[in-house]
């Protein structure tokens, strides 16, 4: 813009009368500069579309890249939210007062002690219940922070352009682990108060959920990715509830795309398909931005197909049986 090169040329002889034909040449360097930016940008947006074979093998990468990340995302927040799910129902089942309440009741009931010998014991029933609330607190923060506000944090200390990353993010941010954590969990709660709960503790299935006993529910199976627990009411009540998560999980899919998207854009990380789809979105170059656009559509599409099915096929067997 004249005006604006003008007023910084006056601005500079000024401040430094002294020097004009040093402000010139500074005058002169962002010229060129600014020049030199505008033919980068022209050169950006003549660069090879979508038809070239360069072009389509490098989006094709991005794009198996994603679909890897998003699966393997997908996969570890269906196992978080049915564990989560399942170790808060087992906890509720147990009548567990949660660490805050068992802080409270020890201090309310026992006094403090006057003898050294007893207050590590005093310390250890009272102070360990409230770290594990405040670590528990903290963790809540993490799940239901946004995932640039995370990896901003942690910016400086971790490769944030790595598959690891971006997985991580993936999980444990913008709330999805533990919103469908809950769901899970209120379908769990549901379940467990229907008739055939009580039908089947008369047929004499387990109804013990405490983890050292053997007719209760141990850690391996609650950990276990594909769950089961044969003999205990539990394994009805999780079946069925587990059904109904399955209709959630085409929305649970539309979530994690859009995460990933925000933290692929949010984050810059390059070579990756949502910084390519920004940039080619900056650079007007909106055939490889609709071709990235549609294969995300088409991963999300898949996703609700293949919930479908296994719908289908579950309708199918509780049919048979």
């Amino acid at each position: 813009n004249p005006l604006h090169k003008s007023l910084l040329r006056e601005t500079l002889n000024t401040y430094f009368p002294n020097q004009t034909a040093k402000n010139d040449s500074l005058v002169r360097a962002i010229d060129s500069y600014r020049a030199e930016q505008i033919t980068s940008m022209q050169r950006q947006r003549r660069a090879k579309g979508i038809t070239s074979p360069g072009k389509m093998g490098d989006l094709f990468g991005m794009y198996l890249q994603f679909i890897l990340a998003y699966v393997i995302v997908m996969l570890l927040t269906y196992y978080g939210v049915q564990t989560l799910a399942t170790i808060r129902f087992v906890k509720y089942q147990q009548n567990d007062p949660g660490y805050l309440m068992q802080f409270w009741r020890f201090v309310n009931s026992e006094p403090l002690p006057k003898s050294a010998g007893a207050l590590l014991p005093y310390l250890n029933f009272s102070v360990v219940p409230l770290i594990k609330a405040v670590l528990k607190a903290g963790l809540y923060f993490i799940m239901f922070s946004p995932a640039y506000v995370i990896a901003y944090a942690f910016k400086t200390r971790f490769d944030t352009d790595s598959l690891f990353f971006l997985v991580l993010l993936g999980v444990i941010s913008n709330g999805l682990l533990i919103t469908y954590a809950q769901k899970f969990y209120t379908f769990l709660l549901s379940e467990s108060r229907k008739g055939y709960v009580q039908t089947a503790i008369v047929k004499s299935l387990h109804n013990n959920y405490f983890q050292h006993t053997p007719d209760g529910i141990g850690w391996p199976a609650i950990f276990r990715f594909n769950k089961s627990f044969p003999g205990h009411v539990f394994g009805h009540i999780y079946e069925n509830a587990n059904f109904q998560y399955m209709a959630t999980i085409k929305e649970q899919a539309s979530f994690l795309i859009t995460g990933l998207v925000i933290i692929e854009m949010a984050l810059n990380i390059q070579g990756h398909l949502c910084y390519e789809l920004l940039q080619n979105l900056l650079f007007n170059r909106y055939d490889v931005a609709l071709a990235i656009i549609l294969g995300i559509f088409a991963v999300v599409k898949a996703t609700e197909i293949f919930a479908d099915y296994r719908i289908f096929r579950t309708r199918q067997r509780f049919a048979n049986e």
